[in-house]
């Protein structure tokens, strides 16, 4: 059996609420399309500000999934 080979996307996961609830949203999302993922990394963090608050967060992330 020849070694696995692996393929890696990149997605902008957003929330109003925090940084770990726009990675979850990523993944969540690329769960309904993508099989075999095995693993993410986070390439870029930032966020919107309106009237000197925090309006949403964003982050960059790579998954990693499996070929089949």
């Amino acid at each position: 059996m020849a070694e696995p080979v692996y393929k890696k996307i990149e997605m902008v996961g957003t929330s109003t609420k925090s940084i770990s609830d726009a990675i979850a949203s990523a993944i969540t999302k690329a769960a309904e399309t993508v099989r075999n993922m095995s693993w993410f990394e986070v390439v870029e963090q930032r966020g919107s500000i309106v009237d000197g608050k925090v309006q949403q967060f964003q982050v960059t992330i790579r998954v990693g999934f499996r070929v089949d």
